[in-house]
């Protein structure tokens, strides 16, 4: 799990350092192309009880309520003048990391490092305005189960069974400009880790609470410029794209065998592709639907179940490829922005294993390595609730 969250964020990393030479490239500006800015963000939160052991259902009786967290951040924008800069005024993007501390001392201190993608949502005024932004990445050093020791009050651990878990969140923030160096930012923060079912348990830890923070300009440019009307009509125009995806991961499978429950030993691999045509409204906006085909190897299993085999022991014959094979229909939306771009999707399987979900749900990043090579970073669910695999890999835009 550690291996693979830190090869998702360098993934993401990698291509957020191709952004400059791509931008000064597109824009062929002699300006600085980018300006860069360094900030702190401080973020005190609530931990909801989403699971017994957050809750105080733990050998320690100790409830996590509360959390708070401090960031550095460094990001940059587009010059002001470039065509992104004109396009997605006050645009930004960057790497964090923050450190994170919980109430009751049975979750440790993790460390986070991230990438993140933001924009205005709507002007306020001159120097106010209220913007969105979205974090990726992994968070380090959790106190987690030990499944070799066992250990209490960790070995319990029903929130977090990994070192390492996946860091997703969304914020609302005022921001407001005091001159062309600082601005200051403050909203509302939501938090989610997980190990994407790559462990289990797997229930989860979330936070919800306020963030401020302050950042200061390294190269403060000139006020945003409103895009020009040849280049907003060009970028606004409507057209078709294919979007082919192929991806693996891996999971935990859980099963109900003889009226008991069983969590089958080891790891799972799973590999799939999509196959999207999109239709692109406007320069944020793409819509459209999926073929999507996945191979999964814990699929289908229970008609294969050895009987008499039990917990760590139990043992499965391996089912024909056709019955581990599901392919789906699903609708798409996409919200497309320079470098990143968040795609989420609601399918149905037509060919389904036996025993899984048919109604499944998808969210995933696509960070773009050239106009047309993007790395994807996604997650698949059931029913909004039940996890199911990660959906790791490189996808091509015709």
């Amino acid at each position: 799990m550690k291996w693979l969250l830190t090869k998702i964020l360098a993934v993401a990393l990698a291509s957020l350092a191709c952004c400059p030479a791509s931008a000064r490239t597109a824009d062929s500006i002699p300006a600085t192309p980018l300006h860069w800015r360094v900030g702190v963000e401080f973020s005190p939160a609530m931990v909801p009880h989403t699971n017994r052991y957050l809750s105080g259902d733990n050998t320690a009786g100790k409830a996590t309520d509360a959390a708070f967290a401090g960031s550095l951040r460094g990001d940059f924008s587009f010059n002001p003048a470039s065509r992104n800069g004109r396009l997605y005024p006050g645009l930004y993007q960057g790497v964090g990391v923050d450190a994170r501390s919980f109430s009751g001392n049975m979750l440790g201190t993790p460390v986070s490092v991230y990438v993140y993608q933001g924009a205005p949502v709507a002007r306020l005024g001159r120097r106010l305005w209220l913007g969105y932004e979205w974090q990726f990445g992994a968070a380090f050093g959790w106190k987690h189960r030990s499944e070799i020791t066992n250990d209490a009050p960790f070995g319990e651990n029903g929130a977090v069974s990994t070192a390492v878990t996946a860091h997703m969140g969304v914020a609302l923030k005022l921001n407001y400009r005091l001159n062309t160096r600082w601005q200051l930012m403050a909203g509302v923060e939501a938090v989610h880790f997980s190990n994407g079912n790559t462990s289990y348990p797997n229930a989860g830890v979330n936070t919800v609470g306020l963030s401020v923070g302050a950042a200061y300009s390294l190269s403060p440019g000139a006020a945003d410029a409103p895009a020009a009307p040849v280049a907003d009509a060009e970028a606004d125009a409507g057209e078709w794209f294919f979007d082919i995806t192929a991806y693996g991961g891996w999971r935990k499978r859980g099963l109900s065998l003889a009226g008991e429950g069983v969590m089958c030993p080891g790891r799972f691999g799973v590999a799939g592709v999509q196959v999207a045509p999109m239709r692109k409204f406007n320069r944020w906006l793409a819509a459209g639907a999926s073929l999507d085909l996945q191979f999964d190897e814990s699929a289908g299993l229970a008609p294969y179940w050895v009987e008499g085999t039990w917990a760590d022991q139990v043992r499965f014959r391996r089912p024909p490829f056709g019955k581990q094979l599901s392919a789906g229909l699903s609708a798409h939306a996409e919200l497309t922005m320079p470098i990143f771009s968040i795609n989420a999707g609601l399918g149905y399987d037509f060919v389904c294993p036996d025993g899984d979900q048919r109604f499944y749900q998808s969210l995933a990043l696509k960070a773009f390595v050239t106009s047309n090579l993007y790395l994807n970073a996604g997650y698949r669910l059931g029913r909004f609730r039940d996890p199911q695999n990660l959906m790791l890999g490189v996808g091509v835009r015709l």
